[in-house]
């Protein structure tokens, strides 16, 4: 990508589809070449030598890296505002890769209570098998300083989090961070760099179940992590080692589908706020939680860190899981499916999805009543989305 007129950033729509990729010579291909391949060529054993000592990059065989993972990596990094990116095979290798990647047996992790299911159950059940161990600390923060010590090295926070949309003060993390001198991970999924930029906070690393927003159509399962490039080396490190790498035709799709990200998380916030004052309003509906909204605990300091109110929300049904079940099951324009961000509106209910094998201590810890639906906002249009609603509702 040419770079822009001097002292002017581009825009995350421009990066978005330009960002990564050198289209400006003769015969460039608009669109993104697959390299689909295992592995790469040598031209002489002196090549390979120098790349074996570490002293000229290059490609070798695709779970090191691939020219078309090279491109979604790029992509991302800009977005981000990041020195480099490394795209995964998933959101949990990512975020399990760079935790592996700066935890060692006899480390402490802090981390906020409320966090996807998978993220919570690889810190609940593996990581005590590896002798690490795990402190949970409420979104706001309350009495961390009483959970760290020496052996404390890594934050690790979600905002908004999974599914009631709870937000964590993002310079209130950073600056605990600091000064404990911790490695800060944040996982930026809800919002998408859309939305909020923690690396411009002073966070160490942003991760990404990029299958969700960045990719955007629910075709691909994907990953990614940003933040220096010391760190992502260290990631792409234990990448190699476990194996957790990227397909070269999902990231093909992954860079596809973030091209349109900007549009489509501005469209979704939109359809949300709307969508998110007609339930606060419905008769069966006991509370929503949607940071765009007044009554949500946190709707000021969303207002605050974020450039949109996301469009992820929840929703409690006064009939408890009866009364969710029956909703669900009713709904036709909104799919019953897990996973979120994509172009299609999705109702799912946590406890039997994201939060499964959850205690009922967790779940109410977690914020996860049974009557809880989780609502990812696609891009239908908002009238027959409200429709299926009130029929779904009724």
């Amino acid at each position: 990508m040419k770079k822009p007129a001097q002292g002017r950033r581009l825009a995350d729509a421009t990066i978005a589809i330009h960002a990564g990729q050198n289209k400006f010579h003769l015969s460039a291909p608009v669109g993104t070449t697959i390299a689909r391949t295992a592995n790469f060529t040598f031209a002489n054993t002196e090549e390979l030598k120098l790349w074996a000592e570490g002293k000229r990059p290059a490609y070798i065989y695709t779970r090191y890296g691939n020219p078309t993972l090279s491109v979604a990596e790029a992509k991302i990094a800009a977005l981000e505002g990041a020195e480099a990116a490394i795209v995964t095979a998933s959101g949990m290798a990512a975020i399990s890769s760079a935790l592996l990647a700066v935890l060692k047996t006899g480390d402490e992790v802090i981390a906020t209570q409320a966090l996807y299911g998978g993220t919570y159950r690889l810190m609940r059940d593996v990581f005590p098998r590896m002798g690490i161990v795990v402190r949970h600390v409420e979104t706001d923060l309350a009495g961390i300083e009483r959970l760290v010590n020496p052996r404390t090295k890594v934050l690790y926070i979600e905002t908004p989090t999974n599914p009631t949309l709870r937000l964590v003060d993002l310079h209130q993390a950073i600056a605990f961070a600091k000064e404990w001198d911790l490695i800060s991970l944040i996982d930026n999924t809800f919002a998408s760099p859309v939305l909020q930029k923690p690396l411009g906070l002073g966070f160490n690393l942003v991760l990404h179940s990029a299958t969700k927003y960045l990719a955007g159509h629910s075709d691909v399962i994907a990953g990614a992590a940003a933040g220096s490039h010391a760190l992502i080396e260290k990631i792409r490190d234990m990448i190699i080692y476990l194996g957790g790498s990227m397909d070269p035709e999902a990231a093909f799709l992954l860079i596809r589908g973030m091209k349109t990200l900007e549009l489509r998380v501005r469209r979704q916030c939109e359809t949300a706020l709307t969508i998110a004052r007609f339930l606060e309003k419905h008769p069966k509906v006991a509370r929503v939680h949607y940071p765009g909204l007044g009554s949500h605990p946190d709707h000021a300091l969303a207002k605050r860190q974020m450039k949109g109110f996301g469009a992820m929300m929840a929703f409690d049904l006064k009939g408890g899981l009866t009364a969710a079940r029956r909703f669900c099951d009713r709904a036709r324009v909104f799919l019953l499916a897990v996973s979120l961000g994509g172009v299609e509106s999705l109702v799912v209910l946590p406890m039997y999805s994201s939060h499964y094998r959850m205690s009922v201590e967790e779940l109410r810890a977690a914020g996860v009543e049974p009557g809880t639906v989780r609502v990812s906002i696609g891009l239908e249009d908002p009238g027959d989305l409200m429709a299926d609603l009130r029929q779904a509702l009724a």
